[in-house]
């Protein structure tokens, strides 16, 4: 046992929060949310030691035995990077977000609680590990609570969303997990028979895997990653998801759980197969393209504004897949920045769609209208999740975007087909007229009187502060990019030509 126990505390204190809140039945039950309050707000504390610990972030690595006998090898291992120090900082800030968010929640909140905590296990093991087998089981550990908070606390359709979810993304796991063996075993051949599912072993012999087998290998990996974030064609699960998941599942599920595809493509794929990439670089461009404009056309049609923002991430993350596929320092870093802003617009988003079902008691599009009168402060934090959505400068979706098209538009250049640009910037303009068409007929406008408007109310204290951490966030980031940029240049980035 070596290093920093900060990394393994940061799995280890949601853990224990999840098994009290688990026990606490019965009178016990209305307590289980300050419980969880309190232990994701300390995991958010242990966090923000490793954002403010400096340029070495190996000072956090943490190593133990966990199976090491009969040519066998797997262990223990945690670390961070610039790669994935932000997806930790935005797990972290989610959870506590999202837990004082659901104050509200009566239905069995001790169980309700335990499955957020649960999930922030699994994503905080997800984004640290530094073992296959163990990045494997993390992986899967997010996958069950996420079912069950899917399918316990979801709307009228929840179990078929529930197991069509579950089918999509475990089915994809299992094809990642072949592909982690193909992995190891063949870095066992290179390094002397040990199967050792390290991060580093398998770095080290990944220079002499054949192309044959970077390319075979790189499409097993691609599929089970691309399924999760997700892209066209396997995204199917994702609307239906996120349009019965109760708001804190979706929240999650958009703001964290999607970036596990890319941040896999990134990590496992592109870091270790290096050939492979190469040659499924032009596949990842057309499911990058293709995700962006069917997503972004999508949104256009659709009634609920939930459906329609869950559209909206397969879109934006179309733009990850695309920059990812430049293979170019600058398209890993804008991909990273991406995925990091994303989290952030898409958790205000699917928050005001959630208080749009609760607090007006429809997400109907042609049944709102003129709501800005009725719910000033919600129709402020709508708009200003909306702009910051479509690109708006000054907030953290333009420098995600702008540093994206960047690197597409370099990519375009070097190989000769600057039309493809074309597809981008489509892109981002069925973006603002999705995100503007919806905001007029919502909140401007006359009234609607095609619902009951007696019990509608604005938001309450605790879901402004909510909205306003998020919304500051967004402004700081954008306004001041850099402080993103800095911790991502701490990632060197392999696997790029």
């Amino acid at each position: 046992m070596d290093g920093s126990f900060i990394l393994p505390a940061i799995i280890l204190v949601p853990l224990i929060g999840a098994i009290l809140t688990l026990f606490m039945g019965g009178e016990k039950q209305k307590y289980a949310r300050i419980v969880a309050f309190v232990f994701t707000l300390i995991t958010l504390g242990l966090t923000a030691i490793i954002m403010l610990g400096g340029d070495d972030l190996s000072q956090f690595d943490f190593s133990a035995n966990w199976i090491d006998s009969a040519g066998l090898k797997m262990g223990l291992l945690f670390t961070v990077d610039g790669l994935s120090i932000l997806m930790v900082f935005l797990t972290a800030v989610l959870e506590v977000i999202v837990v004082a968010f659901s104050y509200k929640e009566g239905d069995r909140p001790n169980y309700f609680f335990t499955l957020l905590l649960a999930i922030e296990v699994g994503l905080m093991g997800v984004y640290t590990a530094a073992d296959y087998f163990l990045f494997y089981i993390m992986w899967e550990i997010t996958l069950i609570p996420m079912y069950f908070l899917i399918s316990w606390y979801g709307g009228p359709r929840r179990h078929y969303s529930a197991i069509k979810f579950f089918i999509y993304t475990h089915v994809a796991s299992l094809v990642m997990l072949i592909g982690i063996f193909a992995l190891a075993f063949q870095a066992a051949e290179i390094n002397g028979g040990v199967v050792d599912f390290s991060f580093a072993a398998i770095t080290q012999a990944s220079p002499f895997f054949n192309e044959v087998f970077q390319t075979l290998v790189f499409g097993l990996l691609f599929f089970g990653f691309a399924v999760k974030m997700p892209a066209v064609p396997f995204h199917t699960w994702l609307p239906d998801a996120h349009t019965e998941a109760p708001t804190a599942g979706s929240v999650l599920l958009a703001g964290v759980m999607l970036k596990m595809g890319s941040y896999g493509i990134i990590r496992v794929c592109i870091e270790n197969l290096e050939l492979g990439a190469q040659n499924w670089q032009s596949i990842m461009i057309f499911m990058g393209l293709l995700a962006m404009i069917y997503g972004a056309y999508a949104c256009i049609a659709q009634r609920d504004l939930k459906k329609m923002v869950a559209y909206s991430s397969i879109s934006h993350m179309g733009l990850v897949m695309v920059s990812m596929g430049c293979l170019t320092t600058t398209g890993i870093e804008f991909a990273i920045f991406q995925m990091f802003a994303h989290g952030l617009i898409s958790a205000m988003l699917f928050m005001v769609c959630g208080m749009a079902g609760h607090n007006i008691g429809t997400r109907e599009i042609p049944l709102l209208g003129g709501m800005a009168g009725k719910m000033p402060i919600y129709a402020t934090f709508m708009m200003f999740a909306f702009m910051a959505s479509l690109g708006l400068p000054g907030l953290i979706g333009f420098w995600g975007e702008f540093g994206i098209v960047y690197a597409f538009y370099d990519w375009c250049v070097d190989n000769d087909v600057i039309y493809l640009l074309v597809f981008c910037l489509l892109s981002l303009l069925l973006t603002a007229g999705y995100y503007l068409f919806a905001m007029q007929r919502t909140l401007f406008g006359r009234l609607t009187k095609k619902i009951d408007l007696t019990h509608v109310h604005d938001v309450d204290k605790i879901e402004a502060i909510c909205l306003g951490v998020l919304a500051l966030l967004v402004v700081l980031y954008g306004v001041w990019p850099e402080l993103a940029l800095t911790m991502i240049n701490l990632y060197s980035f392999p696997g790029v030509i």
